[in-house]
């Protein structure tokens, strides 16, 4: 669910332009907390298991994710939102999960479904709060005023997606642990069956090697974080840049308008990650796909001040179209990252190494929002500058945090691990 609708609603600013603030603070305070833990949950992970991990992670939304719901102000929603990051190190473990549990030659569609699920969430949840949220004024003859939905306007938001993650809990524990189960032969599949799979305990294995000096990952994890800062970034612009009026350059929209091109958004993902950036990986490398999707990416942010310039139909079937390859192209670039983080190291430091990875990010996702709602904030104000007047600005700032991550995937800074 985006956060500029209920930053509005908590009546703490007293400008229009200044909501991109306030909402940038509530989308860093999730990625301060998860900053914070995440490399010992990666720990946890390589010691304990995944799983645990996992179910701890879901479980932890179901709380929170409800909590930030029921805000009744805004240092509620910072609290609720930072113990949510702090206590969910859930997406580490599952990047470590997938990369096991597949072969070689799958992992790159085991690594595309974690990040495309990941994407269709970011993509899905607030096109779900645009439906969902303010329900008393959009479906009053089902929800009253004086209801609990009426007197906490986005708790149906947040109460569908925590009902969610208790059925995703539940399954969880079906989940087989992948933990000290690293089959030596290829063909693991075929040995698990015949019961002939041979079993390494990671305490088995040589010494660990110092994971701050595997230039593999640490390269691969700085290239991740810049990408997903500008991702985060873009995030809370859009939806901004969506909802601002027209006369400060955005489209007017509505949270069910955003929530409906999020929803498409969210279609084309799923249908490209699943079937075409397998082949492409296979085809080209991730190293590769990712440098071309991020150059893609330049001239489409671009165009998007220029869109917000039209109306009617012509803005409808152009927003759609750069928003579904605009996300097409990040989810891209965030899934060869996510392969060469996991090729980098072996399996009993792999939790860990996605810790670290989580935890670089998230510092640089917690500038992310902030620092987006910032400049959102500071472009409106500038609207009659001579130099890219208002939004241009915007997404010129955009393109040079995309550029710079382009710059850095070529050698000598991006390397892959020798096997």
């Amino acid at each position: 669910m985006r956060t500029a609708p209920a930053i509005r609603d908590f009546h703490i600013v007293k400008r229009e332009e200044d909501i991109g603030y306030y909402a940038g603070y509530v989308g860093s305070a999730y990625m301060l907390g998860r900053a914070l833990t995440s490399v010992l949950w990666g720990v946890v992970a390589d010691r304990y298991g995944r799983k645990p991990v996992i179910i701890i992670g879901t479980a932890t939304v179901v709380i929170f994710n409800t909590l930030f719901g029921l805000s009744v102000n805004f240092w509620m929603a910072i609290a609720t939102r930072f113990l949510l990051g702090a206590l969910n190190g859930l997406l580490g473990p599952i990047k470590a999960y997938a990369t096991e549990i597949f072969r070689n030659e799958y992992q790159a569609l085991g690594l595309s479904t974690v990040s495309t699920a990941w994407g269709i969430g970011l993509i899905i949840g607030p096109a779900l709060g645009g439906f969902l949220a303010q329900p008393a004024e959009k479906y009053p003859n089902i929800f009253s005023k004086d209801s609990l939905f009426g007197r906490f306007p986005y708790f149906l938001p947040c109460l569908c997606i925590s009902l969610f993650a208790l059925g995703v809990m539940i399954a969880c524990f079906w989940l087989p642990e992948t933990l000290h189960k690293h089959i030596q032969d290829g063909d693991s599949y075929d040995k698990m069956e015949s019961g002939k799979d041979k079993i390494v305990e990671a305490g088995e294995k040589t010494p660990k090697k110092s994971l701050l000096r595997n230039w593999p990952l640490m390269s691969s994890i700085i290239v991740y974080c810049i990408f997903s800062l500008h991702d985060m970034a873009y995030s809370e612009i859009f939806s901004l840049w969506a909802v601002s009026p027209r006369k400060f350059g955005g489209l007017s929209y509505s949270t069910e308008d955003v929530g409906n091109v999020l929803s498409i958004s969210g279609a084309g993902l799923l249908v490209f990650q699943t079937f075409l950036y397998p082949y492409l990986e296979r085809l080209l490398g991730p190293i590769m796909v990712t440098r071309i999707c991020g150059i893609m990416s330049i001239p489409l942010l671009s165009s998007y001040p220029f869109i917000a310039m039209l109306s009617g139909i012509s803005l409808k079937i152009l927003l759609n179209c750069a928003s579904v390859a605009k996300n097409t192209l990040s989810i891209c670039i965030i899934t060869g990252t996510f392969l060469l983080q996991n090729r980098a190291v072996d399996q009993e430091q792999r939790g860990a190494a996605n810790g670290i990875a989580m935890t670089a990010m998230s510092l640089f996702k917690a500038a992310g929002p902030a620092g987006g709602g910032a400049i959102f904030s500071w472009a409106q104000k500038r609207r009659d500058a001579v130099f890219l007047p208002g939004n241009q600005m915007v997404f010129f700032i955009l393109n040079i945090v995309e550029f710079v991550g382009v710059l850095m995937t070529f050698k000598p800074f991006l390397v892959q691990r020798e096997d």
